[in-house]
């Protein structure tokens, strides 16, 4: 069992939530939701309670979301997969427009789920972290319009996925790369109906977005990455795979990219673990586990 969460966890380097939880439970290497009882899934809604709470205070209604999955803390990620949250007016229900691979289909598709139904995707329902940017007005309507644009959306979809795709190729895609696409698409000042994943790519490139390389440190992974149906490598540059460090598109790149992109874009943290839910906003992230700083808000789990 530790082998085999081992090869997940290589595979999960980008998005181990990109996954359809749906189809997943009866294919090898396609996430499987953890098994909650009662109180656990009570905590977990009531945390994802807190999260709308945070977003109907906020006065956007368009913002980036990220949660984390399987623990990826040997590579130094916290955050796996991100989505868009879109809520169409004060009366409709926040949602989660993503990118999912289908098992049972053996092909990505797009997706909308519920806060609720993103957060009880993670792998630990006792402790969780989940990542929101909230976007300008302007900025926010323009990466709206995209994400409800079905051709737009479609077309920057690519046919192949890759949990670990470079993320300045179009040979696969991972969740969060389709979300920077489309970010691109939004913002680039591109024509909906001609703009291609190459051109979304160049603009990103030209704007200054650089992954910070995700670190293997271990040619034994690299090696167990060769038996994972849903990762690849010859999409990366060969120097990038000699120093086994993978540029891919992360949460905590897209973050960095608006943060650097947007002024007005504003950042809140969110965790939880058995007691409490700790709320911290800035750009500066939490520190290891849920443990609360200076000015972070705590609230306790009855």
């Amino acid at each position: 069992m530790k082998r085999l969460r081992g090869r997940i966890a290589v595979a999960a380097l980008a998005c181990v939530a990109c996954f359809g939880t749906a189809q997943a439970a009866s294919v090898q290497f396609c996430e499987r939701p953890a098994a909650i009882n009662a109180g656990q899934q009570d905590k977990l809604l009531r945390f994802a309670a807190l999260v709308r709470q945070q977003l109907d205070g906020s006065g956007r209604n368009v913002a980036l979301i990220s949660r984390s999955g399987i623990d990826l803390s040997r590579f130094g990620i916290r955050y796996s997969h991100a989505g868009i949250l879109l809520k169409a007016d004060a009366d409709s229900a926040w949602a989660v427009r993503q990118l999912y691979y289908a098992c049972e289909e053996s092909r990505p598709r797009i997706f909308d789920q519920g806060v609720a139904g993103f957060l009880l995707g993670a792998d630990r329902p006792s402790v969780g972290h989940v990542s929101i940017v909230l976007l300008p007005q302007a900025e926010g309507a323009a990466l709206a319009r995209s994400s409800l644009d079905r051709r737009l959306a479609l077309d920057l979809l690519a046919a192949r996925y890759s949990a670990n795709a470079y993320a300045f190729s179009t040979r696969y895609q991972n969740c969060n790369q389709w979300v920077m696409e489309l970010i691109a698409s939004a913002w680039g000042g591109f024509d909906p109906a001609r703009v291609s994943r190459e051109q979304a790519q160049q603009w990103l490139a030209a704007q200054g977005y650089a992954p910070a390389p995700v670190e293997i440190g271990s040619h034994g992974l690299m090696f167990a990455a060769q038996f994972v149906p849903l990762i690849h490598v010859d999409d990366h540059p060969l120097d990038d795979l000699y120093a086994m460090k993978l540029r891919i598109s992360t949460p905590a790149a897209m973050e960095a990219f608006v943060h650097q992109q947007i002024p007005g874009a504003e950042r809140v943290e969110l965790c939880h673990d058995e007691r409490k839910v700790v709320v911290h906003r800035g750009w500066q992230p939490l520190g290891p586990g849920c443990e609360a700083a200076a000015g972070d808000e705590v609230l306790a789990f009855d």
